[in-house]
């Protein structure tokens, strides 16, 4: 798979002004029709939300890539775990 693929396989998810359960919740979903791979970039405001995420990607299998906050705006990126 070449960069551009990747790319183009790369989802956001805005998710700004949720509180938990949601921004994970949705992002659970979304991540249930995504490819093995694929990668989604979650941006959330909850101030619980990377401690939320960091459970979720232990538990659920998916890849936590990075997190980084910029203002009140978290980043979170996620890659799709490999099938089973």
């Amino acid at each position: 798979m070449t960069g551009e693929d990747m790319v183009a396989l790369a989802k956001t998810l805005d998710v700004t002004g949720m509180r938990c359960p949601l921004p994970v919740l949705k992002a659970g979903k979304l991540l249930r029709t995504m490819a093995a791979g694929e990668e989604l970039t979650v941006l959330a405001t909850d101030p619980m939300a990377e401690l939320d995420f960091r459970h979720f990607c232990n538990e659920s299998g998916h890849e936590l890539l990075e997190i980084s906050r910029s203002d009140e705006i978290l980043t979170i990126r996620l890659r799709a775990r490999r099938a089973a």
